[in-house]
């Protein structure tokens, strides 16, 4: 109260300007004002805008919206472009139904996913922003439509995979190489593959040592291929389907697939006709075996059959082609602790067993799903 008014004034902020019209005989009776108006203050009983929430809290609320409503979101601005995109809400992915798949497949890649399925889809260019080197561990590229070359770009990028189907390919020595720089993969599908060397995939096994499931049947292969597969193949193998390989797989293939996979509890070698009852006392040395698939190989007299007493932790037995219908319940009975002819189809690695009506990706589930 007792502060001078001179000193008020002086630290009083000045006086805003107030702008008139020009001086001159036509505007001196029309004179007008410039003024600002004053903004009016947001009500606080107006609510709360999403724009306060802090960058967690709508992350949190962005992890709960289904694929199609979060790529909506990420259309409303740059911030929600941004978070709509962060690596945490796309580490799973399931593609399945759509059909067609060009910049978005790296897109997503690009995001930090680390389980994509996308099986049976025409893939195009991927377009990749930059060299990155991309997360992803679990891919399920089975019978796609794709481009060697583009799948040479996408399997170049992956240092981390842990497991890989691609399944019905064409693939490259290139492609080969690349998975050889994936050391702690555990699955591998590459059923009814083709277009790489024998040596390749001798590199390829040799660097991989943690492969615990293998299925390397109907593929392109020769008789190189095969010896490639029996003196390379890691002692880590439990699982293996190399079938259909008719007379390229022989007996001194089987004797060193034992020999280094003492382990082995599920074995594929179908429709391989030089394989005969003598693999019975090899096969035999296996104590852990418990499913052994043998269809259609020719050359084992049903009547052998029998000699899988001796098998007494075999639990399942696969001979399809090999005995008739009307023979199948006499085997049954000199075989009672194993059952035959059960599965038709080999689930070794492979992504989603053909039985499961689910959709999971080696018994794993996806967030973001394209059919939801």
């Amino acid at each position: 109260e007792s502060t001078p008014n001179e000193l008020i004034q002086q630290w009083s902020p000045p006086h805003k300007k107030i702008l008139t019209s020009a001086k001159g005989k036509e505007n001196e009776e029309n004179a007008f004002v410039l003024a600002r108006r004053p903004r009016k203050r947001r009500e606080s009983s107006a609510g709360l805008c999403l724009d306060s929430l802090p960058d967690e809290l709508l992350l949190g609320i962005l992890s709960r919206l289904s694929l199609q409503d979060l790529l909506r979101t990420s259309r409303v601005c740059k911030r929600w472009h941004c978070l709509a995109f962060d690596e945490s809400l796309w580490h799973s992915v399931d593609l399945v139904g759509k059909a067609q798949l060009d910049a978005e497949l790296g897109q997503v890649l690009s995001a930090g996913a680390l389980r994509l399925r996308c099986p049976h889809t025409c893939i195009g260019q991927s377009r990749f922003k930059s060299a990155q080197k991309l997360r992803v561990q679990h891919l399920d590229l089975s019978n796609c439509t794709v481009e060697t070359s583009v799948l040479e770009d996408i399997l170049s990028r992956c240092k981390h995979l842990h497991n890989l189907s691609l399944e019905g390919l064409v693939l490259s020595d290139s492609i080969i190489h690349s998975l050889a720089q994936n050391t702690e993969i555990v699955r591998l599908n590459l059923c009814g593959c083709s277009g790489f060397s024998p040596e390749s995939l001798a590199e390829m096994l040799k660097s991989c040592t943690r492969i615990e499931e293998m299925n390397v049947s109907w593929c392109d292969f020769n008789n190189l291929h095969v010896q490639a597969i029996a003196n390379n193949i890691p002692s880590s193998i439990s699982q293996l389907n190399i079938s259909g390989y008719r007379q390229n797989l022989i007996m001194e293939d089987v004797k060193a697939v034992v020999k280094r996979c003492p382990n082995l509890t599920n074995l594929d070698l179908s429709d391989s006709v030089l394989v005969t009852t003598d693999s019975f006392p090899v096969l035999q040395q296996l104590s852990s075996l418990r499913h052994l698939a043998l269809s259609r190989c020719y050359q084992i007299h049903p009547a052998a059959l029998i000699d899988f007493e001796k098998f007494l932790n075999l639990q399942t037995l696969e001979v399809f082609g090999l005995i008739q219908d009307s023979y199948l319940p006499i085997l049954c009975k000199g075989l009672p602790h194993i059952q035959i002819n059960t599965q038709p189809f080999s689930t070794v690695a492979r992504p989603t067993s053909a039985s499961r009506k689910d959709r999971t990706l080696w018994g794993m589930h996806c967030r973001l799903d394209y059919l939801s």
